[in-house]
């Protein structure tokens, strides 16, 4: 069996997080978002892979052998912001405590002791699996060295890099010498875009054929190249990934340590991390854990159905002076283009909650308000960005109400979008999932309402009871 050795480009992975995930804080205020999200995709990758060897690599702090070399080299970023700088130094910390093995080495970025491993392992014959969203690693790409995107379900290998890029990975190098990387401050060739550079590639193809051939090459794009051709040496050094870095750290010592079980419990009491917390199994955590609380059950629900005109004014107004309400939509179908709005539910606090029924068309149905009626009514409710709404899924509830004109607005949670936050790790995060984990509530299933196989029924064909 081959062994796999995972790299992850964690200084890529901390500033994807901060950018795509909402600003969470700890119950002392410090930011978290980009910690937890960077938490739980090591989470899933190693779950996902399974690998022999295993290493999350950080730039060093300071410059680095290339600001010597050019001294714009990133020139033009501004400083890591103060929140974002608070979160790196946490996720050092909770890399260390849950036994990833880390590196950081100076003078030199993550993207050279990645490749330097890389090649390692390579020539060790065990395969390698970089997870970053960094096309220059391309360059490193092999039968035996292939990329994942974790955040875009990608895997990259040379096939899909010549799909890219127009270039094979041997020729990324020169391709990125010629256009640029403007993330680096490397300016290559003015007015020459990828498709020039993959075209210039396919026709000589290196960089130094091209600059044999440079008065070959007519236009403004060959104009350029020649008074280029004096500062390519340096950007393609400045581009290409060192493989031969010295490390203090063997590659066989790479492997995933037992987590430090007690400093872990306490490091994420501290940044507000109950999720993981709860994940521990309770082997490891003996009785170090308070145990969660049931829910209360609601003794007596109030659930009410709306059939008249009355009712439904009675239910507006309590939704306009609620603080927040719950919604949700009943339609025909998943698909928001063709789903039609059979009814909408709300609740206003726990246990008082009321189903609204507008489009049931079964035999026997009793009589209805009149759906356009009813969302004209609902409209300046649901679209005042003052008046807050919870739900789940609400973006499939978003897009079906858009084809009725209604462009919600006030959202205030979504508890499908909260559970991936909260738990990415997790396979699923549907409301009977989840209210079975956290309320220790079974909900009674769509298929016991609606049947199930070739039986279900839709929603409008579905009996409503008072």
């Amino acid at each position: 069996m081959t062994k796999k050795l995972v790299l992850v480009d964690g200084t890529a992975y901390l500033y994807r997080a901060y950018h795509a995930l909402p600003p969470l804080t700890s119950p002392n205020g410090e930011p978290t978002g980009a910690v937890y999200g960077v938490g739980n995709m090591l989470k899933a990758l190693l779950k996902q892979e399974t690998p022999h060897y295993f290493a999350v690599v950080f730039d060093a702090p300071g410059k680095t052998f290339r600001h010597q070399l050019y001294s714009q080299y990133k020139a033009h970023r501004p400083p890591m912001p103060e929140d974002l700088k608070i979160q790196s130094e946490i996720l050092l910390a909770l890399v260390e405590k849950s036994g990833y093995p880390l590196l950081q080495v100076p003078d030199v970025e993550a993207d050279d002791v990645i490749g330097t491993l890389a090649r390692q392992a390579e020539q060790a014959d065990i395969d390698v699996l970089i997870s970053t969203g960094d096309k220059d690693l391309a360059q490193l790409i092999s039968k035996k060295i292939k990329l994942v995107d974790t955040m875009k379900h990608q895997r990259i290998d040379a096939k899909v890099t010549r799909a890219k890029f127009g270039v094979s990975p041997e020729q990324m190098i020169d391709y990125l010498s010629l256009v640029g990387d403007t993330s680096d401050n490397i300016p290559g060739i003015p007015g020459v875009g990828p498709k020039t550079a993959a075209r210039w590639l396919e026709q000589y193809d290196n960089l130094e054929n091209i600059i044999s051939h440079a008065d070959e090459i007519t236009g403004k794009a060959g104009d350029a190249l020649r008074e280029t051709v004096p500062q390519l040496a340096l950007y393609r050094d400045l581009v290409t990934i060192r493989c031969d870095v010295e490390l203090t750290t063997a590659l066989e010592t790479l492997v995933v340590a037992k987590p430090q079980t007690k400093e872990l419990i306490a490091f994420y009491k501290k940044y507000g991390f109950s999720a993981w917390l709860d994940n521990l199994s309770q082997q490891e955590l003996g009785d170090e854990t308070e145990k969660p609380s049931n829910v209360e059950p609601v003794e007596q629900p109030r659930y009410q159905l709306i059939l008249t005109k009355n009712t439904f004014q009675q239910w507006r107004e309590k939704l306009a002076s609620a603080d927040y309400f719950a919604l949700d939509i009943e339609t025909t179908s998943l698909d928001y283009m063709d789903a039609e709005i059979v009814g909408l539910s709300f609740a206003v606090a726990l246990g008082e909650a009321a189903y609204l029924p507008i489009a049931h068309d079964y035999f026997g149905a009793p009589p209805q308000l009149d759906r356009s009626l009813v969302l004209e009514h609902l409209k300046p409710l649901l679209e005042d960005p003052n008046v807050k709404k919870i739900g789940h899924n609400l973006k499939y509830d978003m897009e079906v109400l858009a084809n009725y004109d209604i462009y919600l607005a006030g959202i205030a949670n979504d508890t499908m979008l909260e559970s991936y936050i909260y738990n990415s790790v997790a396979s699923r995060h549907n409301l009977d999932e989840l209210s079975a984990k956290y309320l220790n509530t079974k909900l009674i299933s769509y298929e016991a309402v609606a049947g199930k196989g070739v039986k279900q029924q839709p929603f409008n064909c579905i009996a409503v009871r008072s």
